[in-house]
């Protein structure tokens, strides 16, 4: 599961970093190729929570390799297609598969993680997608460089057709094999198949659109704030914010197994919330170091303890709409932090963007406390 997710974000993130550049070159504006990773951010959470449930229906594994398949079609598209239009149009199809393709994923690792250590096993998984995002973008515009647009689409898409044969190559999926194939009274398919949207899991992970908003903006535009205040290199704060995750989140996910989800994903959240105050507050090298350290500690432990903490209460045959709900929320919020920062910083400049942001993450404690306690 972890080559197959390493393969899955090596291939990604050749694409999302080039594919801006490629609109440009066939005519598209800057607005339009902004478009690109903002409509397969969209797309992908909008679909998330229904082809989580699919998976569920149809089977993780069989989600696997048609999500795989359909990718392969779309980098081929990328490739052959001299129109940016059309490329917003693919990426739109792109980003319903890849959710199919991240939820599918996440249900079936969670059927093979002993319930003990889930948290330890989803951040160890969750390692693998870090280590492929910090070395997808150079190698794509070494790629780019010397072989141009067609080389990424072909580098793409033979990574595509490799995960769809990892995911051929495992066996079938064991918490829906476990549900479908085992008897059950009457109104057993009823309660599996009904409703399709985990909406208990959704109103939960509202918590983190909440916090995944600070991300957004940090993704987009902490380069573009270190270089504003004279701070090189300008890829220091993503620098840091992986290597703390690398480093922590093996430490936190096995932490929390022992003493309690929702006891380290409290305190997780408030980290979050001073990492992104210390980013508003502070405009030196040293402040966005600390920044990087503590909203690294909190962001990586909080998603993995956040996961471990909601499957608990859902069954084996729900976990791919769970994790839809999840990925629904997760997304928009990463979304809508990256496109309303930017807005934000240019009109109230880079303090107030980051402010608002450290203000959503303090309200995502309150309201998961909150809705928590009424769910339950």
């Amino acid at each position: 599961m972890c080559g197959f997710t390493f393969t899955v974000f090596l291939s990604a993130f050749q694409l999302l970093p080039t594919a801006p550049y490629r609109i440009l070159d066939l005519g598209g504006s800057t607005f339009a190729s902004g478009l690109f990773l903002g409509f397969l951010t969209y797309a992908s959470a909008g679909s998330a929570p229904l082809t989580g449930a699919i998976a569920d229906r149809i089977g993780r594994r069989r989600t696997l390799i048609i999500s795989s398949s359909v990718i392969m079609l779309c980098s081929i598209g990328y490739g052959i297609t001299n129109h940016y239009q059309l490329m917003l149009a693919l990426v739109v199809v792109h980003g319903v598969f890849w959710s199919g393709l991240l939820s599918a994923s996440a249900a079936y690792l969670t059927s093979l993680v002993p319930e003990r250590r889930r948290a330890e096993g989803i951040s160890y998984w969750g390692l693998s997608s870090i280590a492929a995002i910090a070395v997808a973008p150079p190698i794509a515009f070494w790629i780019m460089q010397h072989g141009g647009w067609a080389w990424i689409c072909v580098s793409c898409g033979t990574l595509n057709l490799l995960m769809g044969i990892i995911a051929y190559a495992m066996p079938e999926d064991v918490g829906h094999h476990q549900v479908t194939a085992a008897p059950g009274p009457a109104q057993q398919p009823r309660s599996t198949y009904t409703p399709i949207i985990e909406w208990r899991v959704l109103a939960l992970s509202l918590t983190l659109f909440l916090y995944s908003f600070g991300y957004g903006a940090i993704t987009s535009f902490s380069a573009m704030y270190a270089d504003a205040i004279g701070v090189h290199p300008k890829s220091i704060y993503l620098t840091m914010l992986a290597i703390v995750i690398l480093l922590t989140r093996p430490l936190s996910g096995t932490l929390a197994d022992r003493i309690g989800y929702r006891r380290m994903f409290l305190p997780s959240l408030v980290l979050i919330a001073f990492g992104l105050t210390l980013l508003a507050a502070g405009a030196t090298r040293a402040s966005l170091v600390a920044s990087a350290v503590v909203f690294g500690v909190g962001f990586g432990t909080a998603y993995p303890v956040f996961v471990a903490y909601v499957m608990r209460d859902v069954s084996p045959a729900r976990r791919g709409a769970a994790f839809g709900a999840i990925l629904a929320a997760f997304d928009t919020g990463i979304g809508t932090g990256s496109t309303t920062v930017g807005w934000l910083i240019q009109r109230f400049g880079f303090s107030t963007a980051f402010a608002v942001a450290a203000m959503l993450s303090a309200i995502a404690l309150r309201y998961f406390v909150v809705v928590d306690r009424k769910l339950r």
